[in-house]
């Protein structure tokens, strides 16, 4: 067990209130006491990154880029560490989360060569003697919000690219997940960053928002990133909206995974399995409603409920499809949604439903059941379109699974719930995948594959209630950490008015042919 503290220019601050960061797997072991902030803790974090930004981005972005590379050697070198502190602190399976790790170290190699190709255009003139030019310059200091489900990857996305463009940033992470993002902490500041130019906050969420608040108002911040729920995501838009800033808000998800009658059923099985109880569905891209045509609606359910009582599930330390949820507040919400199931539905895929214990068994169960947060996998048949477990995100072991006649049915289904994040569709006939794409609302489309899994150079997020639009990941992301700056430049030793001075072309627009 170890003591942490926020760290603002390179200094340890103390706290006001202790958290104690518990691994959900054995809610017994305590994995770190932490310190929690306040929003003044916030602010001097937000006056540091603003003090180191302009040195830091008087860094050549090359060797900006060196940086980026070390970090990816040292997350490399240390990625079976972190990857079980992982799985010790959140309880997910070791196997995802050196996947997680893994992620990191493809982030960086992507972005270590975007520090030489940081590119502006050098454009044309409508005068003689003049030259336009752009260029990508820093926002300033960024305000990065992560949750805890992806605890070390998706704070990568953000802190990659921001500190590459030449920003600062103050990085709060999720206090349940905080000896990981302290082990990540520890891993970027050795690769070479100045002190200030990253800062590491643990405060909870009310101190944050305050914190954040005040710093915009005294314009220490010009850009925020939050990766969280749809509800906290439109107070941090909407407080943003006020300072005339467009946040980068990665938020929820109601992902649907449409099953043609010419699926490949099998795989379709595995990608419901995967993306719908991997990470005990808390992930925002996790599968919410698989809509299954009416022909094959049986038989993909008989396979999908094999499929999912066979499934190993436990102790995240050894191989199973899922382990614990992230923490109290996920078990409790989780136990809420189960109260949306009803008598209309059928409930399948395990020997019960909510926490698993001796007296609410798993079959073949890994571990102790009673020394973590576990859940029985729950999969709910005969979900209705105005069902609040079909229209609502529930982040958890949950899969709900309607039926459909015509593929714009299915598409219509998709897009009901509002969120716009993810979706797949299975199906062997080309046409219907280009017809779902083109009628889907979610940024992201997978054609016979899960709607879980982001690789490091395609954009990431979505639309609606799953986010404003703004994308990580790939070269997509640099629009959100820096500026465009235009130049023009006129060496003809007298002033030359745009629209007004320009040379005139003569034509006989009149001309035809006989």
């Amino acid at each position: 067990m170890s003591r942490l503290a926020s760290v603002v220019a390179g200094a340890p601050v103390p706290g006001t209130a202790v958290y104690r960061s518990t691994s959900s797997a054995d809610t017994a072991d305590l994995v770190a006491e932490v310190e929690l902030g306040d929003a003044g803790t916030f602010v001097k974090a937000a006056e540091a990154a603003k003090a180191a930004q302009r040195e830091w981005a008087r860094v050549p972005a090359p060797v900006r880029g060196q940086v980026i590379a070390n970090i990816g050697r040292l997350v490399s070198a240390n990625a079976d560490a972190l990857a079980r502190l992982v799985t010790r602190e959140i309880g997910k399976p070791l196997a995802e989360a050196r996947g997680e790790v893994q992620e990191i170290v493809d982030t960086c190699d992507f972005f270590l060569g975007e520090g030489r190709r940081l590119y502006g255009q050098t454009v044309p003139s409508e005068m003689p003697d003049k030259q336009l030019f752009t260029f990508r310059a820093p926002v300033g200091v960024a305000a990065v919000i992560t949750a805890g489900n992806f605890p070390v990857a998706v704070p990568s996305w953000y802190l990659v690219p921001a500190l590459l463009c030449g920003n600062a940033v103050v990085w709060k992470p999720a206090e349940y997940a905080s000896a990981s993002a302290k082990a990540v902490f520890d891993l970027f500041t050795r690769g070479g960053l100045p002190e200030g130019v990253l800062n590491l906050v643990f405060a909870e969420g009310s101190e944050t928002f305050s914190g954040l608040e005040r710093s915009l108002e005294h314009g220490l911040v010009q850009k925020v990133g939050f990766t969280g729920s749809t509800e906290v995501g439109s107070r941090v838009g909407e407080l943003c909206g006020r300072h005339l800033q467009t946040p980068c808000l990665e938020l929820g998800g109601k992902n649907p995974m449409v099953v043609t009658e010419d699926a490949n059923l099998e795989l379709a099985v595995e990608g419901a399995l995967f993306s719908g109880f991997g990470t005990a569905g808390q992930r925002c891209t996790s599968l919410g409603t698989a809509i299954v045509h009416e022909s094959v609606h049986a038989e993909f359910l008989d396979r999908l409920v094999a499929a999912t009582e066979a499934a190993r599930v436990g102790d995240p330390a050894q191989e199973v499809l899922f382990g614990p949820l992230l923490d109290a507040r996920f078990a409790e919400n989780h136990e809420r949604h189960l109260g949306w199931i009803g008598e209309h539905h059928r409930v399948l895929g395990s020997t019960g439903t909510g926490r698993i214990t001796s007296a609410n068994p798993r079959k073949d169960f890994v571990g102790d059941p009673e020394a973590g947060l576990f859940y029985h996998p729950v999969i709910v048949d005969g979900v209705r379109s105005d069902d609040r477990i079909f229209l609502e995100e529930t982040f958890g072991p949950l899969i709900g699974v309607t039926t459909y006649r015509e593929l714009d049915e299915a598409v219509e289904l998709g897009n009901l719930p509002g969120y716009g994040l993810s979706c797949s569709i299975y199906t062997t006939d080309p046409a219907k995948a280009f017809r779902f794409r083109d009628g889907i609302g979610a940024g992201m489309v997978s054609v016979n594959n899960s709607t879980s899994g982001a690789e490091a150079h395609l954009p990431f997020g979505g639309n609606g209630r799953s986010g404003n639009g703004s994308r990580q990941s790939g070269v997509w992301v640099l629009d959100q950490f820096t500026r465009w700056q235009s130049m023009n430049w006129d060496y003809s030793g007298k002033l030359q008015k745009a629209q007004m001075d320009v040379l005139e072309v003569s034509a006989d627009l009149d001309f035809r042919l006989s």
